[in-house]
């Protein structure tokens, strides 16, 4: 028991006190509220894996809740993206809402606030208002609007409502202190007017409510128990409260605001003003970028479900900030598709390899496991002949003896293959090598038991059959920043960051059991990492992304690598 307690993070440790003194297990509800105004990104996966998590800990229902009071900025698409995301990392919601189903019962209750003196219609310009509200040292001081009666606040809300005014003339506030040392809780706006269509409620309504008055009050409708927020909501939370406090009926279930905090990823920002600034200005391709932090560019890229899971399972919650390094990111990410996918080869940077003494025409199909992590993967035939493509990194024509590579008088094997020197080589007007002149030892395949198949050799070499090949576009994916904090750098805007090689682009070579690859389908190419088949590929123009490579960068930073 002492284990499991240990175990519990400090937002479950209030859970189960709650549980001890207030709630039973059935009030439990918890949910998941995003503003459809953009894609879901990698922060927003420890508030799903969190929120989700929760459900599934304790058995209790999540709502989905799109936080939809903006129509100038919020769309249906990214209604289906943020769906399509939640259920792609592996959660059901239990009911999903919109904070626009509530936008009568929330005008009603403003109403009500009115009628008992606790809001009022303000007719200051937004910058008078910004004035008038103080500062974090010196009180506000009053609106001139402020005492307005009743009457007249009812009659100048309800024509807001009917769009007798235009953008900008009229707000309602809620009437608090302005003099609080809280500035959210000097007279905040619950009103504005915005003549926009909304993508639920079309034009039925040109009055929205702030955030603060719509987030508390539909927890409320909905009887959460427990809305966790990330650690700016802090402040928010009087405020959350002193709202519940005017509609609250203590023979229903009060919600509960508490707050965790943010974990920023490095070399990444995850602001979607700034994503969307890198979307508009073309330098990523959208929002579904490899290169981005969104889920869904995460996806496109090569990540698994479980592997962001298992990522924000590992980073924890925490009250306080911190940056977690990308790499550790990228670790549970290798670590789940080296138990996942099968082996294949693919050379990226080719080099013609001509074996000199092997039958000209003959072919010979060998065998090949798919994975050596899970033998239910079985095995496949590649194709062999004598012209072959390998990397040109992996010949030198003279190498020191730390070199294991294919350097001229020198042998390697060829994995599944045969044991091959390099007699000779070939170069261009330019002096480039082009082609490398090969003997191979007939006796030397591999898995074939002789002496010869046996002998040690220090180096072996992916490689793919000239004459089987399939051209491939090939999408080398590094970090979008060259700066590990590119959003917090004073005097420094983060688009100075912006990485200018974190898209490499090659024409490289794959073995033909790719022939038939589809879109998300994950590959290890042997020595050079793990690979993604693109939504763009298809069987005439295979194109893969490179996920992350085979290096294991974070066990070597935190000093456990072999």
């Amino acid at each position: 028991m002492g284990e499991t307690s240990k175990s519990l993070n400090f937002i479950e440790q209030i859970i189960e006190e709650d549980l001890r003194s207030t709630h039973s297990k059935s009030d439990l509800r918890f949910r998941f509220p995003p503003e459809p105004n953009g894609y879901l990104h990698i922060g927003h996966a420890s508030s799903i894996c969190l929120n989700f998590g929760l459900g599934l800990r304790y058995n209790a229902p999540v709502n989905l809740r799109f936080d939809d009071t903006n129509p100038a900025k919020e769309e249906k698409a990214f209604v289906d993206a943020i769906k399509r995301d939640v259920s792609w990392l592996g959660y059901e919601w239990d009911t999903e809402r919109y904070a626009s189903d509530y936008f009568q019962q929330l005008y009603d209750w403003a109403v009500l606030l009115i009628k008992n003196g606790k809001a009022y219609v303000d007719s200051q310009t937004s910058e008078e208002m910004a004035v008038q509200k103080g500062t974090p040292t010196e009180a506000g001081s009053p609106s001139p609007f402020r005492e307005r009666s009743v009457e007249e606040n009812m009659q100048l809300f309800q024509d807001m409502k009917a769009g007798k005014f235009e953008e900008g003339t009229h707000v309602l506030r809620a009437k608090i202190n302005m003099a609080s040392p809280n500035m959210l809780m000097r007279d905040p706006i619950m009103y504005r007017i915005l003549h926009k269509a909304h993508h639920r409620t079309n034009t039925d309504w040109c009055i929205y409510p702030m955030y603060d008055w719509t987030h508390g009050e539909s927890d409320y409708i909905e009887q959460v128990s427990h809305s966790l927020c990330t650690l700016e909501f802090l402040p928010h939370r009087e405020l959350y409260d002193w709202f519940l406090d005017q509609v609250y009926n203590p023979a229903q279930l009060r919600p509960k605001q508490r707050e965790f905090a943010r974990r920023n990823l490095s070399h990444t920002v995850v602001s979607k003003r700034k994503l969307l600034r890198l979307v508009q200005e073309n330098v990523v391709e959208g929002w579904d970028d490899p290169r981005m932090p969104t889920i869904s560019g995460l996806r496109r890229r090569g990540y698994t479900p479980e592997s962001i899971r298992n990522f924000a399972d590992t980073i924890g919650i925490a009250k306080r900030e911190n940056l977690i390094d990308v790499s550790l990111l990228e670790f549970h990410v290798r670590e789940h598709l080296n138990k996942i996918t099968p082996r294949v080869m693919g050379v990226l940077d080719p080099l013609k390899v001509v074996i000199t003494n092997y039958p000209e025409g003959k072919e010979e199909w060998l065998e090949a496991e798919n994975s050596p992590e899970d033998e239910s993967m079985g095995t496949r035939k590649i194709p062999f002949g004598r012209e072959l493509y390998i990397e040109k990194a992996d010949f030198k024509e003279e190498a020191n003896r730390k070199f294991f590579r294919l350097k001229l008088g020198g042998e390697v094997r060829l994995k599944n293959g045969y044991i091959i020197k390099a007699e000779s080589c070939t170069k261009d007007d330019n002096g480039e090598i082009i082609e490398v002149q090969c003997s191979y030892d007939p006796k030397s395949l591999s898995g074939s038991g002789t002496e010869e198949s046996l002998r040690k050799i220090k180096g072996t070499l992916h490689w793919v059959s000239v004459a089987h090949a399939l051209p491939a576009e090939i999408r080398l994916y590094d970090r979008l920043f060259t700066h590990e904090s590119p959003d917090g750098q004073k005097d420094r805007d983060f688009m100075d960051f912006v990485n200018p090689a974190s898209l490499e682009v090659l024409t490289g070579y794959v073995e033909p059991s790719l022939a038939s690859a589809q879109e998300e389908e994950r590959f290890q190419f042997q020595r050079m990492g793990y690979f993604c088949v693109d939504r763009q590929s298809t069987p005439e123009h295979l194109i893969f992304n490179r996920t992350v490579g085979l290096r294991d960068s974070w066990v070597k930073i935190q000093g456990k690598d072999d």
